[in-house]
């Protein structure tokens, strides 16, 4: 990343949010119930959006080559679809 006030910002951000997802995923698997299981899903989720939200504005604005982000791009959402899908499936089980 570039030295900036914005670039060192954004990159603390994502340091934040990029990391975690996989400390909120492990409580979620230590869950005490299927609705204590499913509320640290959906913190995993939050925290992938913004991670994807940070990487996103890398790119439209230029810090950093789209093709340096990009894949770490795709790696956040294909995360964040799998949660998605973690989370719809204990949602259909409490009902």
């Amino acid at each position: 990343m570039p030295r900036s006030v914005a670039s060192d910002a954004i990159a603390r951000q994502i340091v934040r949010s990029g990391t975690s997802p996989v400390a909120n995923y492990r409580a979620a698997c230590l869950g005490k119930s299927k609705k204590d299981f499913l509320n640290k899903l959906k913190m995993v989720e939050e925290e992938l959006d913004e991670t994807g939200l940070w990487l996103d504005i890398i790119m439209e604005t230029g810090m950093l080559p789209r093709y340096r982000v990009l894949p770490l791009y795709n790696e956040s959402q294909e995360l964040l679809k799998i949660i998605v899908s973690s989370i719809l499936t204990v949602q259909a089980s409490l009902q």
